[in-house]
């Protein structure tokens, strides 16, 4: 079978490329084009375009690059109608793909949906465009499989793919040496996003801490689509920087200053205690606190439904709050504790379902029968 699939960000490639892997033992006539990254590529098939061509945040951000958006959907949407597809996988990425899964199912192609976008945090209203234009919806969050029955649309939870890929995770014995990192010196790791507009609002903050942990090493998780130069000027008073190797880090990190996303989620599943951190530019912070509907902003305390991490977010993220709170989760025991506690119960609440696997095989499953 043909199949077609959009990730528009770094993310979305990591989960789309497992994907990619058990389609391929699922269907051995199997034939890939997508839009995503070098993950997805390297399973084979055809990359269209890199999602780092993609990668913008925000409302204000947005609204500058719609011109650019209006280019890549009508792109996408002419080469959608050449290959013509069995079907066409969305991965996460609802501004542009719910907007593919509309003119998609209006072209009488198949529409499934990996990842759902979150919806459930905002303008809920759109689950009706969901049921009118997603033929099969596959979620990843426990209470996504609730949300959605609330609104009489049946959806396949299939398990979370970030928890296997921390379980099946194999720590690389060299990390140390290969980066430098003084094997006496404790590490705190800083995870600052994945996309320029993020690592330009919360990396500089997330430094100034630095002069009041002298006795740690600070390893900053930094992104082979972003040009290393870019990063450059980080690299100073023994800052290291690593790429692409985050779960090394985080397997050896004693605490951690993580951006929201979902790598909050993989620093609760390594045991790492955490400081939730986000900032964005005014426009969009004041349209998103008058749209959100959910009280957190980390999957880790969205899926838990309580706090079990601290989150500072726009005027509460700053380096004295950041630096308060960094000293809590390295010195207070019974904080530290209490943390690690809630991370446990999100690892039960989780488990190992093999994601990508049985999403694969649920997949083949139901277009074979249609």
């Amino acid at each position: 079978m043909k199949y077609y699939l959009i990730a528009g960000e770094r993310s979305g490639d990591t989960h789309a490329s497992h994907l990619l892997h058990e389609l391929k033992a699922q269907d051995a006539a199997a034939n890939f084009r997508y839009w995503g990254g070098d993950l997805m590529q390297a399973e084979g098939g055809h990359l269209v375009h890199h999602y780092r061509e993609l990668a913008v945040m925000g409302f204000w951000e947005t609204a500058t690059s719609i011109l650019k958006f209006r280019r890549y959907l009508r792109e996408c949407q002419a080469d959608i109608l050449s290959y013509k597809p069995d079907v066409l996988i969305l991965v996460d990425y609802g501004g542009f793909n719910l907007r593919m899964a509309a003119w998609a199912k209006a072209h009488g192609v198949q529409v499934y949906y990996y990842i759902s976008p979150k919806i459930w945090a905002w303008n809920q209203s759109r689950v009706e465009k969901i049921k009118a234009h997603v033929d099969r919806m596959f979620v990843i969050l426990p209470f996504e499989e609730e949300f959605y029955q609330r609104f009489e649309y049946k959806v396949d939870y299939i398990g979370n793919p970030t928890a296997d890929q921390v379980a099946d995770f194999v720590p690389n014995p060299g990390f140390e040496a290969q980066h430098g990192l003084d094997p006496k010196k404790k590490i705190i790791a800083v995870l600052p996003g994945s996309r320029k507009q993020e690592i330009e609002e919360m990396l500089h903050e997330m430094l100034a801490v630095l002069p009041a942990f002298q006795e740690y090493q600070f390893v900053v998780a930094g992104v082979s689509n972003l040009d290393r130069a870019y990063y450059a000027h980080f690299e100073r008073n023994g800052i290291k920087l690593v790429f692409d190797q985050a779960f090394d880090l985080l397997s050896r990190a004693s605490a951690a200053l993580v951006t929201s996303g979902t790598a909050t989620l993989e620093t609760a599943l390594f045991g790492v205690p955490q400081v939730v951190c986000y900032r964005t530019s005014a426009l969009t912070y004041q349209v998103s606190k008058a749209l959100i509907k959910v009280p957190y902003i980390s999957l880790v305390n969205l899926i838990m439904g309580r706090e079990v991490v601290q989150e500072f977010i726009q005027s509460k993220f700053t380096a004295r709050n950041l630096l308060d709170e960094l000293k809590r989760l390295l010195t207070d025991q019974d904080y530290i504790a209490r943390q690690k506690a809630g991370y446990a119960e999100l690892r039960t609440k989780l488990g190992k379902h093999n994601a990508a696997r049985q999403t694969a095989a649920l997949m083949v499953r139901y277009l074979r029968e249609k």
